[in-house]
């Protein structure tokens, strides 16, 4: 087992549990407890879980806490693709679609590059950079001004005022956390008010959210959960997650992995 897939493992384990043990996890993985400390310390450094002594635990960070593009682009890379492919289907060659940021709207990017004649508005850096490198010479891209975040976004007045005079088809947001009582919501105010003007300026609201986006609660709101018409996650979201979406939102879109390893998908309409 590569190490890669190793850490992945952990941590699944440590969300599932809640903590592990470095000399349960060596005995599992037939490995030192060297190499278990290493795979912690490589998972900790990316805020992914919280070493104590002996092992690890679930991370606890504040509802404040902004982890870099970096750090959460490794974070379930397998559901943000699956999402990302599902989401792609529903753009249509000419429209015009704005992106927030993140690392699922960036996965989303890098299936839009082939559709003909998109005009893209765009606050996250990496995905004006995807269709800047390998996008179509009919698309336009355009990628705001503003102050930059941890997570490689543009906020702030100047990208709320550029934001304002637009008019758009359908904003894919991505977002830090769901919750029944906050809804969607992100650690960075500044971002909120970013991606309030973005759902302002469009006429349709579609978020992407991994599983593990439900209960998160960051600092500010961004919007109710009924402010989006469509909601597309994969089908790890617990049990109350499927309940509270499927109530509050237009439709929800359920991503499930096949048995031939394709993405199906499961729409549960309001």
């Amino acid at each position: 087992m590569l190490a890669r897939q190793r850490q992945a493992a952990i941590l699944e384990r440590v969300r599932a549990t809640g903590g592990v043990r470095v000399s349960e996890l060596a005995a599992e993985f037939g490995v030192s407890d060297m190499t278990i400390r290493r795979d912690l310390d490589a998972l900790a450094a990316q805020g992914l879980l919280a070493k104590v002594h002996g092992g690890a635990t679930v991370a606890d960070p504040s509802a404040a806490d902004e982890p870099g593009f970096d750090a959460k682009s490794v974070r379930q890379p397998a559901e943000k693709a699956l999402i990302a492919a599902h989401a792609a289907r529903l753009v249509r060659p000419g429209a015009a679609v704005a992106l927030s940021a993140g690392t699922t709207t960036a996965a989303l990017a890098r299936r839009l590059v082939d559709v003909p004649g998109l005009t893209v508005v765009t606050n996250s850096l990496p995905v004006a950079e995807v269709f800047h490198t390998a996008g179509r010479s009919d698309q336009a891209v355009i990628l705001t001004g503003g102050v930059r975040t941890p997570s490689d976004a543009l906020v702030g007045p100047l990208a709320v005022a550029a934001i304002r005079s637009l008019h758009l088809d359908v904003l894919f947001l991505g977002v830090h956390g769901i919750s029944e009582r906050a809804g969607f919501t992100t650690p960075n105010l500044m971002e909120a008010e970013t991606n309030q003007a973005l759902m302002a300026s469009a006429d349709r609201l579609v978020v992407l959210a991994d599983h593990t986006k439900w209960g998160l609660v960051g600092l500010c709101s961004i919007g109710e959960l009924g402010c989006a018409d469509v909601v597309v996650v994969d089908d790890r979201l617990p049990e109350e997650g499927r309940r509270v979406l499927s109530e509050q939102v237009a439709e929800l879109i359920v991503v499930e992995r096949s048995t031939d390893g394709r993405a199906a998908a499961e729409g549960t309409p309001a």
